[in-house]
């Protein structure tokens, strides 16, 4: 009888695109030791005994400085990815158009500044995993894989 796997529990993420007028807001990171100094949305780690919807809107309080009620949150995207210290890990994003504040650089420790852009016109340095999930929702896609080598068997 085969030994049976072990449990793997990859790190989950959670993340919010917020657009207005067609843009998308984008934070520049520092200070964090992750992809500092390049673009991504709002987000952050679940924190133990927390869902989904809490998290992100507690990731919206803690880096916007705007409140979000975790019920007009919509999910949008998953992507398993892999960063480049090949930790596996979940990203889960979500979107709203409904926020109470406006949104301001409210961790200037971990954000140098935060901005608008077009959802036709990204940054270049912007974290890889999310410009796959930006682009795979833009799509229509609720799922993505980023960072996995790629399978040797997969037909091009």
């Amino acid at each position: 009888m085969a030994a049976p796997a072990e449990t793997f529990r990859p790190h989950v993420g959670v993340h919010l695109i917020l657009i207005q007028d067609g843009k998308v807001l984008l934070l520049l990171r520092a200070n964090t030791g992750f992809a500092d100094g390049s673009w991504s949305v709002p987000g952050g780690c679940l924190d133990a005994g927390e869902t989904l919807p809490e998290g992100a809107a507690r990731e919206a309080r803690e880096e916007l400085g705007i409140v979000i009620d975790p019920a007009d949150l919509a999910f949008a995207h998953l992507c398993h990815h892999a960063d480049p210290d090949g930790q596996a890990r979940i990203g889960v994003f979500f979107t709203t158009v409904r926020w109470r504040g406006e949104p301001v650089n409210a961790e200037p420790g971990k954000c140098d500044k935060i901005d608008w852009f077009p959802l036709d016109d990204l940054p270049g340095d912007i974290v890889t995993y999310i410009r796959t999930s930006i682009d795979a929702c833009r799509r229509g896609h609720t799922f993505s894989l980023d960072g996995w080598p790629a399978d040797p068997h997969e037909d091009a």
